[in-house]
């Protein structure tokens, strides 16, 4: 029973930031619902111990994106999905979010956990599985991106 609810305290503290970490990632609600699910599960399989509240989120954010990483790898596709709904966004912040969603999934997932989750460059490569050098360098180009495309928006309203 200890087990169980233990299980439901995680699943009350960190589900929505995982959600949106693995929709960042996939951009598929169902995909991102599915690997929530899965990182859950990985937590009964393995019954981890963590050090700390910070070490308790980073270990579910890694398992999250590696199911992510491995749903993109099997991925034949990348559908388009009309994410805005769900990835709530105020109005005024609806076409900087069009634009996240725009970009391709490396970049995507690490704008998300440094700009949404606060994390920094080598946690998020600790995250996920990668060099702090190469997520500074998906988030410069993902800054470079997205002021090419709200620039662009700018100029057609």
């Amino acid at each position: 029973m200890e087990r169980s609810n233990r299980l439901e305290e995680l699943v009350t503290k960190h589900e929505n930031t995982l959600f949106r970490a693995a929709l960042a990632i996939l951009g598929d609600v169902q995909e991102a619902e599915d690997a929530v699910q899965d990182t859950f599960l990985r937590y009964l399989e393995k019954r981890p111990q963590f050090r700390d509240g910070e070490h308790e989120k980073a270990w579910l954010l890694k398992v999250t994106a590696n199911r992510c990483k491995s749903v993109l790898r099997t991925r034949r596709r990348h559908p388009a999905v009309e994410l805005l709904d769900v990835y709530q966004a105020p109005e005024e912040g609806r076409e900087l979010l069009e634009a996240i969603l725009a970009l391709p999934a490396n970049q995507r997932s690490a704008v998300h956990l440094h700009y949404y989750e606060g994390y920094t460059s080598e946690e998020i490569g600790a995250i996920l599985g990668q060099r702090p050098g190469t997520v500074r360098s998906h988030l410069s180009r993902a800054r470079d991106a997205l002021r090419r495309y709200l620039s662009d928006e700018e100029g057609e309203g």
